[in-house]
């Protein structure tokens, strides 16, 4: 069994971009089958069942949708060999960006958007950072000079990335993906994540809904930097 992990920034064109992945496998004679994490709610999961191929969704909600697809990853594995899957495909939605929901025996995409500015690259964190591909989208609508300098962008974050220029329009980039999906190694038994998740929980993950800085505790980090933990 294969695992490929689609993580990115929302709105960069995840969904398309792998449908048209899954669709080449499908051509290589692989048998995928994904999982859609969301947050809230989602019908990506109609699109997928278009290709005929297995999905099932997932849906975090008052969690966050890295964490929970990261909780949940022996259960989706499960779930893909119950479907007689040889690959699977885990498409996480991403919010924070400081999650990095990759283990070491996947393979690891991070899917961004070339129009969300040069420097989005460095911001990104070890959602990029610790990615194998990072799949750049909607190449289109700018020059061919801001490409370039976000190309730099994304090799001065992550020096030893493959980049592939996808377009989740015209399916451009899918095949080179789709390769890269079906080289990937095998699971593993014992996953570790790749970077450590963010620090400790605090009371608002909790749902604490007062404002006010003397009701939390946990780690907190000051506006200065500074950082203390708060509790028994």
């Amino acid at each position: 069994m294969k695992l490929a992990v689609i993580a990115g920034t929302p709105g960069s064109g995840k969904t398309s971009v792998l449908i048209h992945a899954g669709r080449t496998l499908l051509r290589y004679g692989l048998r995928p089958a994904v999982v859609k994490i969301d947050c809230l709610w989602t019908e990506d999961d109609r699109r997928f069942e278009r290709l005929g191929v297995p999905v099932a969704v997932g849906l975090a909600k008052d969690m966050c949708p890295d964490h929970y697809s990261i909780y949940n990853v022996d259960e989706m594995l499960e779930w893909a060999r119950s479907q007689q899957a040889d690959v699977l495909l885990n498409e996480t939605a991403g919010l924070c960006l400081r999650c990095a929901p990759y283990p070491d025996s996947a393979l690891a995409v991070c899917v961004i958007d070339v129009t969300t500015g040069p420097n989005a690259p460095l911001k990104v964190g070890p959602l990029l950072t610790t990615a194998d591909v990072v799949v750049v989208t909607k190449g289109d609508m700018v020059s061919q000079a801001e490409r370039e300098v976000f190309r730099e962008r994304i090799l001065e974050a992550n020096p030893g990335c493959r980049i592939v220029e996808a377009n989740g329009l015209t399916g451009k980039g899918a095949a080179e993906l789709a390769e890269l999906v079906r080289d990937g190694p095998e699971v593993g038994g014992d996953m570790r994540l790749r970077h450590n998740p963010p620090l400790a929980i605090c009371t608002l993950c909790t749902g604490e809904l007062r404002v006010s800085k003397r009701h939390h505790r946990g780690v907190l980090r000051h506006l200065d930097g500074f950082m203390e933990y708060s509790g028994e």
